[in-house]
C-alpha cells in the first residue's frame, strides 16, 4: 500500500521553512553563497542574508573568510550518527537524573565532532542558582570538560589534525596553544578526570569523567556542572567517584 503524501502544515512559517530548506542544502551540497541561497528560494539577497546570520548563530552553518556558508558544527554532528546519539542519550538520561537527585547539581553529556563539543543531553538541579541546561548548545572543544577528555585520548598527530593552522588562518585567536594543550590533556590522562573552573563559562565549575565503549572507547563525557561558590574542592575525590560510577553504569547499560 502506497505511503500518504506528505502534506504541508495548515500555518506554514515561511522563515523557518526556508531556514530549514538551507540547513539541507548545506549538509547534503556542501559550500553555498548568498546569492545562490537567494536564487534556490526565490527570495531577495537581503532575506537570504538575514536566514543565514540565524543559521550561523545557532551553529548550523559557519562563514569562512571568502564569506562562502558551509554546514556548522551542529549539522556535522552527523559524523554521529543519529542512532548512536540517541542511543546514547538515551541510556545516560537515567543516571543523569538520579546523579542529580545525589549532587543537587546540574548534570551534562557531551560529544565530540572535531574541534566542537555538543551537548547531547542535560539533568538540572532544582537549587535557585544553578547551571542551566547546555542540550543542543556547541562549545569549542579545548574550553569544555567532555571535550578535554576526549582530545586527551588523542595522539598528538591526531591533535594535530583536529587543530590544523590552516583552518585558522583567518582566526588565530580561536586556535589553542598546541604544545600548552598537550600538557594539559597529559594531565587529563594521568588524572582519569577534568576540573574546569571558568574555563567555558565565568563563575561555573564542572568535574567530568569520560564514558567508554566496551572496547575502551571514549564515546562522551559526563559532567556535573555548579556555580563556582558552591565548589569545595576538598569534595573533589567524592564529586569523581560517584560520576565514575554512574559512568559505569551508563556504559553497562549500552553493552546491554
Amino acid at each position: 500500500m502506497d505511503k500518504p503524501l506528505k502534506n504541508p502544515p495548515a500555518y506554514l512559517i515561511n522563515s523557518v521553512d526556508h531556514a530549514l530548506r538551507i540547513a539541507t542544502m548545506l549538509q547534503l551540497e556542501g559550500e553555498l553563497t548568498v546569492s545562490q541561497v537567494a536564487e534556490r528560494l526565490g527570495v531577495a539577497r537581503s532575506t537570504a542574508h538575514r536566514l543565514l546570520a540565524m543559521l550561523v548563530y545557532r551553529d548550523f552553518a559557519v562563514q569562512d573568510d571568502r564569506r562562502v556558508y558551509r554546514a556548522g558544527p551542529v549539522l556535522e554532528l552527523a559524523a554521529h550518527s543519529p542512532s548512536a546519539a540517541s542511543r546514547l542519550r538515551a541510556a545516560a538520561l537515567p543516571h543523569m537524573h538520579r546523579l542529580v537527585g545525589v549532587l543537587d547539581e546540574s548534570v551534562n553529556l557531551a560529544v565530540r565532532t572535531g574541534d566542537q563539543v555538543r551537548f547531547i543531553a542535560s539533568a538540572e538541579c532544582f537549587q535557585n542558582l544553578r547551571v542551566s541546561s547546555r542540550e543542543g548548545m556547541v562549545f569549542p572543544a579545548h574550553r569544555t570538560t567532555a571535550g578535554l577528555l576526549l582530545l586527551a585520548e588523542l595522539t598528538d598527530e591526531e591533535l594535530e589534525a583536529v587543530y590544523p593552522a590552516e583552518r585558522y588562518a583567518g582566526r588565530p585567536e580561536d586556535r589553542p596553544d598546541l604544545e600548552q594543550l598537550r600538557a594539559e590533556l597529559a594531565r587529563v590522562r594521568r588524572n582519569g578526570f577534568v576540573v574546569n573552573q571558568g574555563r567555558s563559562e565565568r563563575g561555573v565549575v564542572a568535574i567530568g569523567v569520560p564514558l567508554r565503549d566496551a572496547d575502551g572507547t571514549a564515546l562522551a563525557g559526563l559532567s556535573v556542572s555548579m556555580p563556582s561558590g558552591r565548589y569545595d574542592r576538598h569534595r573533589l575525590p567524592s564529586l569523581v567517584s560517584t560520576l565514575t560510577r554512574a559512568a559505569g553504569a551508563v556504559e553497562s547499560d549500552l553493552a546491554r
